[in-house]
C-alpha cells in the first residue's frame, strides 16, 4: 500500500500497490502492520456498507463525541463519491479545515480519516457503494453531526445535492464554542 499525506494533518490517502499480470491485478488492501509502522491506528471492530440508489445523495457530516471517536478507512467500491473530512481537534494545526476527495471504483483509493474528525460524502454516480473499516463501535448516544452547507466551512461540493436524509439537513450550524 501506498500512504499519500494529505493537507489536513494525520489524514491519509491510501493507494493500492498493485501487481499487474495478465489476469488483471492482485493488491493488499489492508495490513495491519504497515499501518502500525506509520503509528495509525490499526483496529478493526466494524465494517459497515452505505448503498446509495441516487446520484446526488448526500450523508453526513458526521462523528462520534469523545469517548466514542473513531477512526476510519474509506472506500468506494461501486460508483462514485466525493469524499470531504475535516479537522474538529482543536488542538490540530489543521483545526477546522477540510479536504474533499474522489474515491470510485476505477481509482480504488482509500481514505484513513483520524478520530477527530467529521466525515461525509456525496455520491457522483447512481448506484454507490462505500465500505468502511472502523475503530470503534457505533454508539448511537454519541452520534453527532452538523450541516453539509455549513458557512463555518464553506464546503464546496462539485454537484447539487438531490437527496438528504431529515437528520443530515436539521443537523445544528457549527459553533466552535459546542464542539
Amino acid at each position: 500500500m501506498i500512504f499519500e499525506k494529505t493537507k489536513l494533518k494525520d489524514a491519509y490517502i491510501v493507494k493500492l500497490e498493485k501487481l499487474v499480470d495478465d489476469r488483471g491485478f492482485f493488491a493488499r488492501s489492508w495490513c495491519k502492520k504497515e499501518f502500525a509502522d506509520l503509528d495509525l491506528v490499526n483496529e478493526c471492530v466494524q465494517t459497515n456498507l452505505s448503498f446509495n440508489i441516487h446520484k446526488g445523495t448526500l450523508r453526513g457530516m458526521h462523528y462520534q463525541a469523545e469517548p466514542f471517536g473513531e477512526v476510519k478507512l474509506v472506500r468506494c467500491i461501486k460508483g462514485a463519491i466525493y469524499d470531504v473530512i475535516i479537522d474538529l481537534r482543536k488542538e490540530s494545526d489543521t483545526y477546522l479545515k477540510w479536504l474533499g476527495v474522489e474515491l470510485n471504483e476505477d481509482n480504488r483509493d482509500m481514505l484513513y480519516i483520524p478520530k477527530g474528525f467529521a466525515h461525509g460524502f456525496l455520491t457522483l454516480e447512481k448506484n454507490t457503494e462505500v465500505f468502511y473499516q472502523m475503530s470503534e463501535f457505533y454508539q448511537p448516544d454519541a452520534a453527532r453531526g452538523f450541516r453539509h452547507d455549513d458557512p463555518a466551512f464553506n464546503i464546496k461540493w462539485p454537484e447539487k445535492v438531490n437527496e438528504i436524509s431529515e437528520k443530515d439537513e436539521t443537523w445544528p450550524i457549527f459553533e466552535k464554542n459546542d464542539f
